[in-house]
């Protein structure tokens, strides 16, 4: 399969997701409408982001730069090899 290129597509991807995500969580709500279960749900999505974010750019940018995001399964196989083990920390001071 292709990469998208058009940036009207990516926008209409991204806002689909957005539109999903809301749909599900809108659901689990009303199926238990209670505080803890928004409180849970808002944790959850808040904790999977982080990690995404851990994923693709903390390791690119602060622990292997020659380490390059492709996706989730990119960064399982990444490791998995334990390529990451004999990489120098990236010098964290001049990122921040």
């Amino acid at each position: 399969m292709a990469d998208i290129t058009n940036a009207k597509l990516i926008y209409l991807k991204g806002f689909l997701f957005l539109i999903g995500g809301l749909m599900a969580s809108m659901l689990l709500v009303v199926e238990q409408p209670t505080l803890k279960v928004a409180c849970l749900l808002a944790l959850t999505v808040w904790c999977f982001a982080r990690f995404y974010y851990f994923a693709f750019y903390v390791i690119e940018h602060y622990v292997d730069p020659r380490y390059k995001f492709a996706g989730l399964w990119s960064f399982v196989s990444y490791l998995l090899r334990k390529r990451g083990a004999s990489v120098e920390p990236a010098d964290v001071k001049n990122k921040i």
